[in-house]
């Protein structure tokens, strides 16, 4: 473990013109799933709750534009055997496994206990200890919620190191799928600066040129591999991975990702809640040290579905 998990555990939202007028508890009451209010008062009388760095009285009033942050003892994580876990690869220092779509990869609401953690943990008790933190443990990196796909384990201290310098260097090779409007070009990459979007917290938006706040220089490379009635099926290959990094070069493009209504992609219902983004390929050649490792996860029943133009998924 290293020194972030030290710091207190604290939830944000970005208040926008929805929260304005309301009372301050109201707001972390709707903002933060899994408190009661029995809870949220004993936050507020602890002067747990802050406004732009002022403590907040529970029958605030709130304004938009200001940014809301808890300090909230996270609930620890338990192991949990009855979730499903498809393990592609493993070895003694890694675990590579297919996560699907609509399961965190991590909790990310404080009292969540369904996660791909949590599945981890009851299979793999050593990676409890192992990473960044005691709620992600051994995971390398992470999927969004809807996305599918591989996703890296280390099982120990030492894989875990390996694993992230690896990752910082681009050493790893990360692979994507994808379904979009038909039209993209056959091969191409873009490669843009990156960063949070300041008037909605859900998302990332392109930069034409450095913001005050923080931005990366991204770069995505794509080729279209099939075409269907009204879809096609693209494959996508990143270096060090930026948050959202393909669905917002994808929209930047003109062809966000069907199902991916926080980048306005194209409507999907075949696909329930999730969008289609699926990651498909990782894989390391190796070193003097440690054995490598690959792990392909296919394309998901519903994203094939989707592109085939069939009515539904089964």
């Amino acid at each position: 473990m290293n020194g972030e998990g030290d710091e207190p555990p604290t939830l944000r939202v970005r208040l926008g013109v929805e929260h304005a007028g309301r009372r301050a508890d109201e707001v972390v009451l709707r903002s933060f799933p899994g408190f009661s209010r029995k809870e949220v008062r004993e936050l507020f009388e602890a002067g747990r709750v802050r406004v732009d760095g002022r403590r907040l009285k529970k029958g605030e009033r709130v304004a938009a534009e200001a940014e809301l942050v808890v300090e909230a003892p996270l609930l620890p994580i338990t192991a949990d055997p009855s979730l499903p876990l498809v393990v592609l690869f493993e070895s003694a220092d890694f675990v590579i496994v297919d996560k699907p779509a609509g399961l965190p990869t991590a909790p990310l609401l404080r009292t969540e206990t369904r996660s791909l953690a949590a599945a981890l943990l009851a299979r793999y008790p050593e990676l409890r200890g192992v990473g960044f933190r005691e709620r992600e443990p051994g995971l390398v990196h992470r999927l969004d919620n809807q996305t599918s796909g591989v996703v890296l384990v280390a099982r120990n201290d030492d894989a875990f190191r390996l694993a992230r310098a690896l990752f910082e260097s681009s050493a790893i090779e990360k692979r994507y799928l994808a379904v979009t409007a038909r039209g993209l070009p056959e091969a191409g990459e873009i490669e843009t600066l990156l960063g949070p979007d300041p008037s909605d917290p859900r998302r990332v938006r392109v930069f034409d040129e450095a913001p005050e706040g923080y931005a990366k220089r991204c770069r995505t490379r794509y080729r279209v591999l099939e075409t269907g009635p009204r879809f096609a099926l693209v494959e996508l290959a990143v270096e060090r991975a930026f948050r959202h990094q393909i669905r917002a070069h994808l929209a930047q493009l003109g062809y966000p990702i069907a199902g991916d209504a926080v980048y306005a992609g194209p409507s999907a219902p075949e696909l329930g809640e999730r969008h289609a983004l699926h990651g498909s390929v990782i894989a390391w050649g190796g070193d003097a040290t440690r054995a490598g490792f690959r792990a392909e996860a296919g394309l998901p029943r519903e994203m094939r579905a989707l592109l085939d133009g069939a009515a539904g998924a089964g």
